[in-house]
């Protein structure tokens, strides 16, 4: 049953995380970023007070990449988002189901945030933040793990933000979730990183033993497909079968160039080792020439959006267009996730191949890769890009007590290895077992001592600066 809450208040913190290596995509090299934490104090109407909590990366010019704005400025959005965002929530006095406060805030977050010239995408990010906390909190005090909680839709989850769906699509696909045991992950290749021999693409140690491979391009159709030329070698000497997709990051400037690619993935003997195992091409255009191009005979290919999921309607609209699935990030909001999920199972009920994918900014080690895993666990997506594990040191910077603690609770998704506690793969697979905790698959919070309170950004974006 839904539960209504009011939000009593909202603290913001962050931490430092250094990468191990860099990690490259689209216009962007990253060897660092800080890590957003949010924690949540919220009444439930007849059951008292509870805390939650959730964390997820501030990662530079993926939300925002227009190129005038340098990667700190692009960070400092992320941050006002959540501090307009906080703003919003705190401001709704009275008592709303979980969901009834993420669509009574949205609008005016988004609203807000253009004022200060930030984008949806970016716009949508602290909401998000803010609604796993809420939802943490909720199922902590209502003693409930977030699959059987989410089930019984005890966030209320309805179809106001979707008119395409209807109260019963939503609240029927919900009934019949059941989590998923186990998710493979999906090992990121990134622009800089090693392709052949040690430390490349199909060297176990590197990789994790995993089945799923994403491989980043970078938006010039004779440079991606001389490259994945070199990593589809590496990959065929794998002694068990795999799978691939690609991910521009809006690199491929028009359909023209999109389709020289397409072309030589369909045609080129030499590109078969990716071209017959490729599930789908993500998010290949700017998000502004997406919106402005129906894919046409190139949907003959599968192709998901990624960076232009920035509404509630992104998907209907990309479907229009030819795509056939979008992804889920529990930084662009769990909410959107559920939907997006309910309109794939719906429309591909319908005899449409639809789909939606697990992809990964880099959630880190803890809270970030927990409620992300648990969110696809939950509306189905069997591989998930798993970034953390690769670019940062287990949990990196993290107090040691902190990993202890994680690792301690949750035996069957971490373990100690030379030194560190890092992310368990078993099989090139993740376990969600021990995510069935009363809250939002965690039962452990950080260490909130260890950390900085949020960076206060700067008011709004310079005015010359804007588009």
């Amino acid at each position: 049953m839904p539960y209504r809450l009011s939000v009593r208040d909202i603290s913001f913190f962050e931490r430092p995380v250094r990468f191990a290596r860099p990690f490259r995509f689209g216009a962007v090299v990253i060897n660092g970023t800080p890590q957003a934490f949010v924690r949540v104090e919220i009444e439930v109407e007849g059951r008292g007070r509870a805390v939650g909590a959730s964390a997820e990366f501030l990662v530079p010019k993926w939300f925002d990449k227009r190129p005038q704005l340098s990667p700190q400025e692009t960070v400092e959005e992320l941050r006002r988002s959540l501090l307009i965002a906080r703003d919003i929530y705190l401001a709704y006095s009275t008592f709303e189901t979980a969901f009834g406060l993420h669509a009574a805030c949205i609008g005016a977050q988004v609203e807000a945030c253009a004022r200060e010239d930030i984008p949806p995408l970016a716009a949508a990010y602290g909401p998000a933040e803010i609604d796993k906390a809420i939802l943490d909190a909720l199922l902590r005090c209502t003693g409930a793990n977030f699959f059987d909680g989410m089930a019984a839709n005890i966030a209320d989850v309805d179809a106001r933000l979707s008119r395409d769906l209807t109260e019963a699509d939503v609240s029927q696909f919900l009934a019949g979730r059941k989590r998923l045991e186990r998710v493979a992950i999906r090992h990121t290749v990134g622009m800089d990183d090693k392709v052949e021999g040690e430390g490349g693409a199909a060297d176990i140690r590197e990789n994790a033993g995993a089945r799923y491979f994403k491989l980043k391009l970078n938006g010039d159709p004779a440079h991606d497909a001389e490259r994945l030329i070199r990593i589809g070698k590496e990959l065929a000497t794998l002694p068990y079968g795999y799978r691939v997709t690609l991910d521009a990051n809006e690199q491929y400037a028009d359909l023209a160039a999109l389709s020289t690619l397409v072309d030589r993935l369909d045609r080129d003997a030499a590109l078969r080792p990716i071209a017959q195992k490729l599930l789908y091409i993500e998010q290949p255009m700017p998000r502004d020439i997406t919106r402005q191009s129906p894919l046409g005979a190139l949907a003959r290919r599968d192709f998901i959006v990624d960076e232009a999921d920035d509404s509630y309607d992104a998907f209907p609209v990309a479907r229009a267009l030819g795509y056939r699935g979008i992804s889920s990030k529990s930084c662009k909001g769990i909410y959107k996730s559920v939907i997006n999920a309910t309109r794939a199972a719906k429309w591909s009920a319908g005899g449409e191949k639809c789909f939606i994918a697990g992809e990964d900014l880099t959630c880190q080690a803890g809270l970030a890769v927990q409620q992300d895993l648990a969110l696809g666990a939950l509306i189905g997506v069997t591989h998930a890009e798993r970034n953390g594990h690769h670019y940062v040191d287990g949990f990196g910077d993290t107090p040691a007590a902190e990993a202890e603690a994680f690792l301690s609770a949750h035996p069957d998704l971490y373990v100690r290895d030379s030194g560190k506690v890092r992310l368990a793969i078993h099989d090139g697979d993740l376990l969600t077992g021990s995510l069935t905790t009363p809250g939002f698959a965690t039962s452990v919070h950080p260490d909130w001592s260890a950390m900085s309170p949020l960076a206060h950004p700067a008011t709004r974006i310079p005015l010359e600066k804007a588009v």
